[in-house]
């Protein structure tokens, strides 16, 4: 089990790594290594996650997505297998904690008379203040 939060953790079996030719530089070692990495998370088989979090996470991974339920990402920044498989981990597990978290909604309220009043003395003064701001006369 890989621990995504305290409460939350995934399993390693609805993981799937496929190394992949990156492109970009490298020369030669770009050509014959597999070094980029494709990681798949079932999203829709998990069975440790709430209904709630696989929600939140498939409106998070966006056309990470697919049509199966699947988030693939694709990890080709450095020049090791290793670190790739790392870095394609570690922004899934970011993704899902970022889904754990529930958003709060803001109960809407009224402004208090004390601030109706506030903020019509503030508009009032400011009012007076550029009203001071007209053409000076010439007296001739």
């Amino acid at each position: 089990m890989i621990p995504v939060t305290p409460r939350l953790s995934i399993s390693e079996a609805d993981l799937e790594e496929s190394f992949i030719a990156a492109s970009g530089p490298g020369g030669q070692n770009v050509n014959k290594v597999a070094t980029a990495v494709q990681l798949r998370f079932n999203l829709a088989g998990c069975a440790s996650l709430p209904e709630a979090v696989k929600r939140r996470a498939a409106t998070l991974a966006g056309r990470r997505l697919n049509g199966e339920g699947v988030i693939v990402i694709t990890a080709n920044q450095h020049r090791t297998q290793n670190r790739n498989r790392e870095d394609a981990l570690d922004r899934l597990l970011e993704l899902l904690r970022e889904a754990a978290i529930a958003p709060i909604f803001r109960k809407p309220t009224r402004p208090t008379k004390a601030s109706k009043t506030r903020r019509l003395e503030a508009k009032s003064h400011r009012a007076g203040t550029k009203k001071l701001r007209g053409k000076a006369e010439i007296e001739g």
